[in-house]
């Protein structure tokens, strides 16, 4: 009997127009556009496999080797059933000799190379990833259906999931209708476009984040004055501005409305009754070496050389150019010193390998190292340098997450 089967990894998305708020929670419809930057899924990815047979009696999911419910009406039944519609629609009703994979329930395997619901946008990447897969074992990948048609369901398992769907620059357009359809992933720029635009996240917290994005957003909804504002003033400007400026690979203009939008969200999460605090001590003196570098930049004449942004989380993103991240990653180890030995993640920029990634820490000269505390080993649990990167992926057989009766693999 043949097997019915595919593998796709899909990558991590940070956004640097934020998306904060519903107009529909069941369809997951924003109450405005955003803009993110796909990050490269050779460090930060989730990979799902997925297999229909007609001896599976129930659709299941298993997320880094648990079961998963999949609850009626839910997210993950959502995007399940609706990849099933179309693969009759466009696949089984135009070819009567096309396999009723429709009919036949599904097992699905998902793993993500980082922790979970963590502020590192597990969410976004493990739905790209369960549409992608689904949409090979399908037959829906271009020409035959569009990324933009697949980031219509996707984004109903998670809103910025959709962004996950192209590599590059990515914009999630709100859209108008009610019924979501122009609610959807385009691409601004491909990954070729700006392939120097680098990014090193500082992993403040590798644990589960107090409030969730989905409740903290609706608090936000109901009770933010200042949300509106962002709603109708902020962002519809700042969509256009940074759009400009990545089409233009100017820097300058994207750091400085990549910064300014991470702290009108933060500001609309203090703004919310009662407020929400996804930033601590640590991400906040993130923010100062960050400022205190950038104005050390501009005094040179050189512009800004780095731009912060913080997700519902309090992990930093540091969005920076290949010429700038070395010397980044070198003021961040001075203030944020690293585990010994702990440093598989910046050891490319630096040449080679070394016992301790510490002995590259540095100051520039005339920085005011005044500006923040230096903190104690753990304070940034760990660094990751990565950089813009490409869409999903279809992987190869033998990279399947299930095992021959079609249950989860043990991974090493």
């Amino acid at each position: 009997m043949a097997l019915y089967q595919a593998t796709a990894s899909a990558p991590v998305n940070i956004a640097v127009i934020k998306y904060w708020g519903k107009r529909d929670t069941k369809l997951i419809l924003p109450t405005n556009s955003s803009l993110s930057v796909t990050l490269d899924q050779d460090h930060l990815r989730s990979t799902t496999t997925s297999r229909a047979d007609p001896s599976f009696t129930k659709d299941t999911l298993w997320l880094n080797g648990k079961e998963d419910e999949i609850k009626a009406g839910g997210r993950l039944e959502t995007c399940i059933r609706e990849m099933k519609r179309l693969r009759k629609e466009i696949i089984e009703d135009k070819d009567a000799s096309a396999p009723k994979l429709s009919q036949y329930k599904v097992h699905i395997a998902s793993y993500n190379n980082f922790p979970t619901a963590a502020g590192l946008a597990s969410s976004a990447s493990g739905f790209a990833a369960l549409v992608s897969s689904l949409a090979q074992l399908y037959s829906l990948v271009p020409p035959v259906v569009s990324p933009s048609t697949l980031s219509l369901i996707a984004r109903q398992g998670s809103g910025s999931a959709c962004r996950s769907l192209y590599g590059g620059f990515v914009a999630w357009e709100q859209g108008e209708l009610a019924d979501g359809s122009d609610s959807l992933a385009i691409e601004v720029a491909p990954q070729s476009h700006w392939p120097e635009m680098h990014a090193l996240i500082c992993v403040v917290s590798d644990t589960k984040k107090g409030t969730s994005s989905t409740s903290g957003m609706q608090r936000t909804v109901e009770t933010s004055t200042l949300l509106q504002h962002r709603i109708k003033d902020v962002v519809p400007a700042r969509m256009a501005a940074i759009s400009t400026a990545i089409k233009n690979r100017d820097f300058d203009t994207f750091a400085r409305i990549t910064m300014a939008d991470s702290n009108s969200f933060h500001a609309v999460c203090l703004d919310t009754e009662p407020p929400i605090f996804y930033m601590n001590d640590v991400s906040r003196s993130i923010i100062s070496v960050i400022v205190e570098y950038n104005r050390l930049s501009v005094e040179r004449g050189e512009g800004y050389k780095a731009a912060y942004t913080y997700d519902a989380g309090p992990n930093a993103v540091i969005y920076a150019l290949e010429k700038d991240i070395k010397e980044i990653i070198q003021l961040v180890l001075a203030f944020f010193p690293q585990t010994a030995g702990d440093f598989k993640d910046v050891l490319g920029v630096f040449g080679g390998a070394a016992k301790d990634v510490n002995v590259h820490a540095k100051i520039p000269q005339g920085f005011n190292d005044k500006v923040a505390n230096k903190w104690e080993v753990g304070a940034v649990k760990g660094l990751i340098h990565t950089k813009v990167g490409d869409g999903p992926r279809r992987l190869a057989p033998e990279e399947t997450l299930l095992n021959a009766e079609g249950f989860p693999k043990t991974l090493a």
